[in-house]
């Protein structure tokens, strides 16, 4: 995000002597990205930040995948599986359950009520969108109060941790990129600038305040998804450090954390119904992310406000709904928590019946995050967990097995 921020104690001019009080000097670390040819921010350490004392594997939980086949769009129910109080004893980094994957991107669900590992995904940038509850995220480069509707964009090798804060339990969608995430480029001035067209401004997001200085020097240990082998080929590995990693007395520069409220995403509407790419707010490496709000439709005197059938010849779909009443697929069972999956090869479109209801209405109250991908999406192991078999088959009103009612 080329969005320059300064904060903390820093030196007039980078890569020069920058020392403490007692004249020695702090530790200048270069966080760049493409090679340091591109974004990058300058940390200022009291201690060195390459400093460990060990280094032993950390077994990730539930990487495998299925193909989706035989193809079929799918229904998964994500309020299912953390039933009770089970959410008291997960954190946001290591209760994440797969549910999607491919080789660009893979979208996880947690329920949380305790406070994660300090943790850094070295593979790729993460998007979280907090669907309820409120947490403060702990960065290196300083503290983000998150809640309802925050997309929270974390850079990546940003060694960061989620503590829940308040009452309800942390619930939390997850995009783990292999690449970086970003505003999509046709909202970008070639400097970087956010551009008049483009639905929200930098005045939407949200920085880091900071920064945060952890005063003790005991050893900690720091949680790493990294890139190794195996099918999925991503490991971890569990990092000893000698002191605490947030002892950055200021930063400066382009690559940062940041939060952006989906609240202040400004639709963009039109006499007839609009195609997907006016819902985009993010982009990545082989995919898209998009949503929907609540909105004006279409106001031609012989508008149809639903989508029509469509065929993303391209991409797979999967749509995050997460708030309102979805006029589309009214009569499915998808409500809040709810993730549909259309693949592509297959037209997908509103429920029977939704064309004719939409015609007249003026506003939906809906509430989604889209996610298109453009390699296709294999299913993980928790998919199976919530998944609602009848889904497949309710344009065609046959029953859970593809029967006939």
């Amino acid at each position: 995000m080329a969005f320059y921020r300064r904060t903390g104690n820093i030196p007039p001019k980078r890569h020069t002597q920058h020392r403490r009080p007692d004249g020695g000097l702090y530790y200048e670390e270069l966080v760049g990205e493409e090679g340091f040819s591109t974004d990058s921010s300058l940390l200022y350490h009291h201690h060195i930040p390459s400093a460990i004392n060990g280094s032993r594997p950390w077994e990730l939980p539930g990487l495998t995948t299925v193909s989706n086949h035989p193809l079929k769009p799918r229904h998964l129910q994500t309020h299912l599986l953390f039933p009770g109080e089970e959410y008291k004893a997960h954190d946001v980094v290591t209760g994440r359950r797969l549910l999607l994957a491919n080789e660009d991107v893979r979208i996880s669900y947690v329920v949380a009520g305790s406070p994660s590992p300090l943790y850094r995904n070295a593979i790729g940038d993460e998007c979280v969108y907090v669907e309820n509850g409120s947490a403060r995220v702990e960065t290196t480069f300083g503290t983000l109060d998150v809640g309802h509707g925050d997309y929270v964009v974390v850079p990546r090798a940003t060694t960061h941790r989620w503590v829940p804060t308040g009452s309800e339990p942390l619930r939390a969608y997850c995009i783990e990129a292999n690449s970086h995430i970003a505003p999509p480029k046709r909202y970008l001035s070639r400097y970087g600038q956010l551009l008049e067209h483009a639905p929200y401004c930098e005045r939407d997001l949200r920085g880091p305040d900071g920064p945060l200085v952890a005063h003790y020097d005991a050893e900690v240990d720091v949680y790493v998804k990294h890139r190794g082998p195996g099918a999925s080929g991503i490991v971890g590995s569990v990092l000893t450090s000698p002191r605490h990693p947030f002892d950055v007395v200021g930063w400066d520069g382009c690559l940062y954390p940041y939060v952006f409220n989906i609240a202040d995403f400004e639709p963009i509407t039109g006499r007839i119904h609009q195609p997907p790419p006016v819902h985009q707010v993010f982009e990545g490496q082989g995919f898209v992310i998009c949503n929907f709000v609540p909105r004006k439709v279409d106001y031609h005197p012989r508008a149809i406000p639903v989508p029509y059938y469509h065929s993303n010849v391209d991409s797979d779909e999967v749509m995050f709904y997460c708030g309102g009443d979805y006029e589309a697929r009214k009569g499915t069972g998808i409500g809040p928590g709810s993730i549909s999956l259309h693949p592509g090869g297959l037209p997908h479109g509103p429920q029977p019946g939704a064309l004719e209801r939409s015609i007249g209405m003026e506003f939906f109250d809906e509430l989604a995050v889209m996610v298109d991908t453009f390699r296709p999406l294999r299913l993980g192991e928790d998919a199976a967990a919530c998944e609602d078999p009848g889904y497949a088959w309710t344009w065609s009103g046959r029953g859970p097995e593809g029967e006939q009612r």
